[in-house]
């Protein structure tokens, strides 16, 4: 096993390192340029995805379809993630991992709209999507296809199920000393009475969970930063400045170069908001929308949602507290977060508990649906039905094992997905233009496919 161990680690760096990032950020600036910047239609990107597409065809809201992927979106790397940019990379990891989601939100639009116009309607109405009907309806290339299921079907049962189930179980001993299988166990049972209902009953948890963890998380970023008030200031210089510098921070921060700063800010933007990786164009293809632009622009603004808002909101407390509090030590990201917020009295601890428990809870939820979906698409309907019983047994097994190695073999799944991806990103990114043009550029937003 530690061999083994060894291999997923050193193959995850790999993955991972910099031809990655470069083709990730790459295909970010490429599809902003040709897309013409579609950050400029943010606003109405937001009047959209909360307003219903009544006579559409689709089987959820947008909303619903927005939900469910920030669900699985918005997860521990928004908080720990975060934490572990800027004590790898320093402060300026910052700002590098918040101007990757800004330009992450052309690459999420795109994925959206290839979702939408390549989904397929199965016999009893369903709409299926995702990057392995564009690689297979828009490029032929089935193989290819097939390999993005295969890697998102594994994917699920790491970052997306056992890796946040552990985290909750971990949390709840360390704070409130609960046996690890009793956590696993009501966990286990609640995503099981959600799952199986399909779907429907995802996005309609979601619809009802994401608001309301995002809203208070949000909430008490901001009191938090009111109570550091005097340093907020300076934190955000010091983000700026840091990340263009390759001077040492100072202020109780490591010292970091440029690059470190740059490679930890991009990674962790890049894993954080999952712009490129395939996942949540799974879910954006089942939305009720006219057109694939409206659903594009819906998707889109998850990334700004994630990464825009709330790691940018997340690294400026854990910046500012650390400014604050300069007896602030730490030797990892999880340990920074826990000694950041722990310095605010009354909210801090509990803040940090509860959005680690429903950011990973969502999470297990929309890598459900992601990893079913990948699974209908390789072996047909019959088989999503063990394949539920096996992501629920899997959530308690999680919950109270050592996952060292899934966290690396997790890592190492995501990169693989993120590849053929962006391949049918960058080779039907004509298709894109043309879609695009053709229903936002000429004003016609409103018109059926």
């Amino acid at each position: 096993m530690e061999n083994l161990n060894e291999f997923f680690t050193e193959l995850s760096g790999l993955l991972w390192g910099w031809p990655m990032i470069i083709l990730l950020l790459g295909t970010h600036i490429f599809l902003t340029i040709r897309l013409r910047f579609p950050q400029r239609h943010l606003w109405t990107a937001i009047k959209l995805s909360v307003s219903r597409d009544k006579d559409a065809a689709g089987n959820v809201s947008q909303f619903g379809a927005l939900a469910t992927a920030l669900a699985a979106t918005i997860g521990t790397g928004n908080i720990v993630g975060v934490a572990t940019a800027v004590a790898l990379g320093g402060p300026g990891a910052v700002l590098w991992c918040w101007l990757t989601g800004l330009f992450g939100i052309s690459t999420k639009y795109a994925e959206g709209l290839l979702a939408v116009k390549y989904r397929v309607k199965t016999k009893d109405g369903r709409l299926l999507g995702g990057p392995m009907y564009a690689l297979e309806r828009g490029l032929g290339w089935k193989w290819m296809a097939v390999l993005f299921a295969v890697f998102t079907a594994i994917a699920s049962f790491g970052i997306g199920n056992t890796v946040q189930a552990n985290a909750i179980a971990t949390l709840t001993f360390e704070t409130y000393q609960i046996d690890p299988i009793i956590t696993g166990l009501v966990i286990a049972v609640l995503i099981g009475l959600v799952v199986l209902g399909g779907i429907k009953s995802i996005a309609r948890v979601c619809t009802a969970l994401v608001p309301f963890m995002a809203f208070f998380y949000v909430i008490g970023c901001i009191v938090i930063l009111f109570m550091n008030g005097q340093f907020v200031w300076p934190a955000l210089k010091l983000i700026c400045v840091s990340a263009f510098t390759p001077e040492a921070a100072g202020g109780g921060f490591v010292g970091s170069t440029v690059m470190l700063a740059a490679r930890y800010g991009i990674a962790r933007g890049l894993f954080s908001n999952e712009s490129g990786m395939g996942s949540a164009p799974i879910v954006a293809s089942a939305a009720q929308t006219r057109n694939p632009v409206r659903q594009a622009l819906v998707s889109s603004s998850g990334t700004f949602w994630d990464t825009v808002v709330i790691c940018a909101l997340t690294g400026l407390v854990i910046v500012s507290s650390v400014l604050a509090y300069p007896d602030i030590t730490y030797e990892n990201g999880a340990t920074l977060t826990k000694m950041a917020f722990s310095k605010i009295p009354y909210i801090g601890a509990p803040l940090l508990t509860f959005g680690l428990l429903t950011f990973a809870f969502s999470t297990i939820l929309g890598w459900e649906l992601y990893g079913e979906r990948a699974v209908e698409y390789l072996k047909g309907r019959r088989w999503t039905v063990y394949y539920r019983v096996l992501y629920i047994v899997a959530v308690f097994v999680g919950s109270i094992m050592n996952l060292s190695i899934v966290w690396n073999l997790a890592d190492c799944m995501n990169a693989l997905m993120a590849i053929p991806n962006l391949l049918s990103l960058l080779f039907l990114s004509g298709i894109i233009v043309h879609e695009t043009r053709k229903y936002l550029w000429r004003d016609r937003l409103d018109r059926d496919m």
